[in-house]
């Protein structure tokens, strides 16, 4: 203890503390705060749901001093991603507002093939929407009162077993899926249904929009490979409705064609072939004729 009551050691000691920090600690501080690094950036408005793109983003070099440890740092995470909340120009992007997939209310439209397509029909009145209880994934028959003004209530063969893929209220939202589930005190009423159909359906749910009435009525709900099922025998229906000629009979068509006319040419030429010899018979017995009546 008396080794430290020397002032001469005590002072010793705090100038070499001090070199220690001014000359050791405080450059790798220094270091630390002046160090750079790349992330990615807000270039673009960016709105909640939409798909980003390659515009909409920017890589700028930035101090990484107390950076949070999920900002992104390659456009690569970023493009191709859907937004969940809406971003601002100049706004660090963060892998906490970024989906690889759409939000759970809009997804169904990123999954169509082009040989489906969505469209949507208005429910007049509550019964007609099977009073509000229609669900994502039902299949419904669409039944038509005095279709094309012919007196009688039918189910037009093309929608017979049709998929609902969304029910949506006034507000946009989805009135099954969509936030206005979580009070169901104040959850809207569904407004339309939205199917996926062929082009063919398209125009008649089109057609029954523009000019009369329909009424939805529940077929089977429950587990994917039964709703398949359904959505085959529909399959069935349109392909006696609406017949097309495959590529593959075509093709077979085309390569029929070269061989007929092939085998048409043999044959041609074996006829050509006798006719010429029949001739060349005829002039050699003309010939002998000739001589005799000459002797």
């Amino acid at each position: 203890m008396g080794f430290f009551k020397n002032r001469t050691v005590i002072g010793v000691i705090c100038i070499l503390l001090s070199l220690l920090i001014c000359f050791g600690i405080t450059p790798l501080f220094n270091k630390g705060i002046s160090q750079k690094t790349e992330i990615v950036r807000v270039a673009k408005e960016i709105k909640a749901d939409d798909e980003i793109t390659k515009d909409m983003v920017q890589t700028v070099e930035v101090g990484g001093y107390n950076l949070p440890e999920n900002v992104i740092k390659s456009q690569d995470t970023v493009v191709g991603s859907f937004a969940l909340a809406d971003m601002s120009v100049g706004d660090y992007i963060l892998n906490t507002k970024l989906a690889k997939t759409p939000a759970a209310e809009n997804a169904y439209l990123y999954n169509l093939d082009g040989r489906r397509q969505a469209i949507s029909i208005t429910i007049k009145t509550f019964a007609n929407g099977l009073s509000g209880k229609l669900q994502s994934g039902d299949i419904v028959s669409v039944i038509a009162p005095d279709y094309r003004k012919q007196g009688a209530t039918v189910i037009p063969p093309e929608l017979k077993y049709v998929e609902v893929i969304s029910v949506t209220a006034s507000s946009g939202y989805d009135a099954n899926t969509g936030e206005q589930e979580e009070n169901i005190d104040e959850r809207e009423l569904p407004s339309t249904v939205t199917f996926l159909v062929t082009p063919q359906q398209g125009n008649i749910l089109a057609e029954l929009e523009e000019n009369g009435e329909s009424h939805l009525s529940l077929v089977y709900r429950g587990i994917p490979e039964n709703t398949n099922k359904f959505l085959d025998m529909q399959a069935e229906i349109l392909e006696e409705l609406y017949p097309t000629e495959t590529e593959n009979d075509k093709n077979e068509d085309v390569s029929k064609e070269p061989q007929d006319l092939g085998l048409n040419n043999s044959k041609t030429a074996e006829i050509e072939d006798k006719e010429v010899n029949k001739d060349s018979e005829n002039s050699e017995a003309g010939g002998n004729n000739t001589d005799r009546m000459e002797d």
